[in-house]
């Protein structure tokens, strides 16, 4: 692989949830995860006796499909007066909660909590979603409309003493109330998040929380708009057709397209959005052209303009250590990572220092081979970053005799998506039945039943294959409900899968990269997640950002195993199936370019740390900061991060992956771990192990402790021996 497929940010449904409420409202503050913690299971009854506002499909019963949001009938008006009902709605629920004379129990309080606030999650799933995958300036200006209140409403409710109260007694009545697993491990989750949103807070230190969640709100949503603007603006237009040498004709067709879209007919246009960018770093020769678009790439936020990120950078670290030593934790990483697997912010640096010299070693060897090949090819340069994908392709060529362009009219995204479901199916007995004429999102999107072996209705998934201008880069799995019960019925989950892949160019279908491949695959491991949850409450789902990629990694080893691209890897023109000699290339090159990918990703979890680990945050400057940091890694000149400080999304304009992008390589030595169970058993779809992994993880969410859901799939602890050989590490 050349680069990473690792772009997502996000994983379980709840998890989802709080995620793309924290990254497109983008508050950063724990309490904002606490109204989506709150917004529960009232029945559609009940929403429909509470509110009573005719007009706003978002407050009406949804008498559709499945219970699918109503999108061909809402509109953008609709937006903020449904939020502002759903605040008055939850916060009567609240008052309810509060003013009744019960002793508090863990049904009158904690399942009171759950279900108060369900039309806040419908109106800020429909609108959070859209943001991501169909914005435009109109919801924009929406969410910097609402990213104050909601931020006011969070803090109204998270740092509530008599609703506190509630809490704590029930808390501290746990044992006499014989509460169940999950029931036990959601009640401490409501405590424990409660006293971290600053429940035991002082009147004046609250009232300075508030300030700081309120101006939190504002700076992430203006981050992740700057990226936005910055991706969006630059253009790479070629009007000399010789500066297109070296790219495939598909390549080609794909600028000359972009450009037509751009109204530039007969220019060609690639931009610094993934699947137009890549494909021209891997094959132009012109060296000037790829240094240009790379380097805008990496300046994204960076550019002293209006849409500089370096400033509010500055203040969001700051932000946050002091919103950290305002709850008693001397960094924001030691608060951030408290109720994740890892615990401490050595655990994590341990694991990563682990690593870096073993990648860093390994990507050195990679830069030698791809400097050796330039010179010998006569060219007098010395390997940028801008030229790794060049070099590393024709590398991978001389030394495998295998190109991407070799594989990806194997790779029709039709196909991918047949061998996705057929993997699920052989694994879970799932079924998959495509359904047409229903009203979705965006008209990309297409709607799939999905079925257990016995024909019961599972759920139903969402997938959006293509990137277009008012869609964020990279690829998410979200949903617009969660998997819970009511009355002892289960809920069905509404599930999307977005994607920013190749779209169909000229007479050729989508054909994907390798990387596209196992993104579809990561992605839909986070949708199995969603769709077989199996936890009583929504409150149970969200997993720590690092156990969460566990279900999305572990999917993708079965992307390029043999058995299985022989089954779905299938010729777009003849339909032959990928042969065994392609095969045999893609088994020899498995640990291509792993230094790299390696080196790239560290070097940004890395950066993460330092950022959230540093004590004392004033006079921060951002570019100083990031050069200091690389330098301490001797990182060379020819490997940048995979994300630089200025268009860091996962960590400012998330607070889900503050000091926690980390996550995705403590997952991997999980997963990496958990699909060696299925290898030991001779047979990658083992029915005993995937029955095993189904019940004690996929079903679980976070109604288990995640180290005793591993110990009880495996038997016993993780080992990190079998990462470091499947990266070619060790």
């Amino acid at each position: 692989m050349l680069i990473s497929k690792k772009y997502d940010i996000f994983a379980s449904i709840k998890n989802e949830i709080i995620n793309q409420i924290n990254t497109k409202m983008k508050s950063t503050t724990l309490s904002m995860s606490l109204i989506l913690l709150f917004c529960g299971t009232i029945g559609f009854a009940q929403v429909k006796k509470a509110v009573q506002t005719p007009g706003n499909p978002l407050l009406q019963e949804w008498k559709t499909p499945y219970g699918l949001p109503p999108f061909d009938k809402i509109k953008i008006e609709h937006f903020v007066p449904a939020f502002k009902e759903a605040m008055a709605v939850q916060m009567k629920n609240i008052d309810a909660i509060i003013a009744n004379p019960q002793k508090p129990t863990f049904k009158n309080t904690i399942e009171a909590m759950e279900k108060a606030g369900a039309l806040m999650t419908k109106v800020a799933l429909v609108f959070y979603n859209d943001l991501s995958a169909n914005t435009s300036d109109e919801l924009q200006k929406v969410a910097e409309e609402i990213a104050p209140m909601m931020s006011k409403h969070s803090d109204d409710i998270s740092l509530n003493p008599k609703l506190f109260v509630k809490i704590k007694t029930v808390y501290e009545n746990r044992v006499a109330e014989k509460l169940n697993g999950e029931q036990l491990r959601l009640l401490e989750k409501y405590y424990k998040d409660f006293v971290r949103s600053g429940a035991n807070l002082n009147n004046g230190d609250q009232s300075r929380l508030r300030e700081i969640n309120s101006e939190m709100s504002l700076l992430t949503l203006q981050f992740s708009n700057n990226v936005m603007a910055e991706t969006n603006s630059f253009k790479l237009i070629i009007e000399n057709k010789s500066d297109l040498a070296g790219l495939p004709e598909s390549v080609i067709q794909m600028g000359a397209d972009d450009a037509k879209s751009f109204k530039m007919e007969g220019k060609w246009v690639y931009t610094t959005k993934k699947p137009s960018m890549l494909p021209f770093l891997t094959y132009a020769k012109n060296r000037a052209l790829r240094e240009k678009i790379y380097n805008a790439y990496l300046n994204r936020g960076n550019n002293n303009n209006d849409n500089d990120n370096k400033k509010i950078i500055t203040k969001i670290v700051s932000l946050r250590l002091e919103r950290s030593k305002l709850l008693g934790y001397k960094t924001y990483a030691d608060y951030g990572l408290e109720t994740t697997m890892a615990k401490k912010a050595d655990n994590v640096m341990d694991l990563l220092n682990k690593l870096w010299n073993p990648a860093l070693k390994v990507g050195q060897m990679e830069e030698k081979a791809m400097q050796e090949l330039a010179s010998k090819e006569g060219e007098n340069i010395k390997i940028e970053s801008w030229d790794w994908w060049f070099y590393a392709e024709k590398v991978r060529k001389a030394k495998y005799d295998l190109d991407e362009e070799q594989l990806r009219p194997y790779f029709k995204i039709e196909n991918v998506r047949d061998g996705v479901f057929a993997v699920t199916g052989k694994l879970y007995g799932l079924k998959f039945i495509a359904k047409k004429g229903i009203p979705l999102y965006h008209p990309d999107a297409v709607l799939y039943e999905v079925r257990e072996a016995n024909n019961s209705l599972l759920g139903v998934i969402m997938l959006d294959y293509y990137p277009r201008a008012s869609k964020q880069n990279g690829a998410w799995c979200t949903g617009y409900r969660t998997a819970h019960y009511e009355n002892g019925k289960r809920i069905i989950p509404i599930v999307s899968i977005n994607l920013n892949s190749n779209k169909p160019t000229g007479n050729e279908p989508a054909l994907l990269s390798l990387d596209d491949v196992e993104t579809f695959f990561h992605e839909f491991g986070h949708g199995i997640h969603a769709l077989v949850s199996n936890c009583q409450y929504e409150g149970s789902t969200s997993c720590p950002s690092d156990f969460v990629e566990l279900p999305s990694q572990v999917f993708e080893n079965w992307a390029m195993e043999p058995e299985v691209l022989k089954m779905y890897a299938k010729h777009y023109k003849t339909g032959a199936i990928i042969p065994l000699e392609l095969i045999k290339k893609l088994e020899a090159s498995s640990h291509f370019n792993q230094g790299f990918a390696t080196v790239e990703y560290l070097s940004a979890a890395i950066l993460d740390m330092k950022y959230h680990m540093l004590t004392n945050t004033d006079n921060v400057d951002v570019a100083e900061f990031e050069k200091s940091t690389l330098a301490q890694l001797n990182i060379m000149s020819s490997i940048a991060p995979r994300y630089r400080s200025t268009y860091y999304l996962h960590i400012f304009s998330s607070g889900e992956y503050a000091a926690g992008y980390y996550s995705y390589i403590w997952s991997e030595v999980l997963d990496s771990d958990a699909f060696a169970a299925f290898k030991e058993k001779g047979n990658i779809f083992d029915q005993a192990t995937a029955k095993s992994f189904r019940k004690n993880i996929l079903e679980k969410g976070n109604s288990v402790d995640p180290q005793v859901m591993y110990k009880n799939f495996r038997g016993r602890d993780a080992g990190i021996d079998p990462l470091l050989k499947k990266r070619g590490l060790n």
